[in-house]
């Protein structure tokens, strides 16, 4: 069984067989998902509006239940990394 060590090794799934499929030889490193979990902490935040496309919010939110993770959570983590990634491009 392979390990994933990194969110970004995790491809998108055009079915739910593909990501059994995948996910049966395939197991989240522990760290990953600590390292996510800690990095949380707790700030006053803003309520915003996004609109999505039904079809890819279905697929994010079977994404984020399958990492046990709330959707939304896991929104806002892709957007703290990759603003930090922007950030670290921008300072290079």
């Amino acid at each position: 069984m392979k390990t994933i060590e990194k969110w970004e090794d995790i491809p998108e799934f055009d079915t739910d067989k593909e990501e059994a499929e995948f996910w049966t030889a395939h197991t989240l490193d522990p760290r990953l998902m600590n390292a996510s979990v800690q990095r949380q902490t707790v700030r006053e935040s803003t309520t915003i509006t996004l609109r999505f496309d039904p079809q890819m919010l279905s697929r994010i939110k079977r994404l984020a239940r399958h990492r046990y993770l709330n959707y939304q959570s896991m929104i806002k983590q892709w957007l703290s990394e990759r603003l930090e990634e922007e950030v670290r491009k921008q300072n290079d």
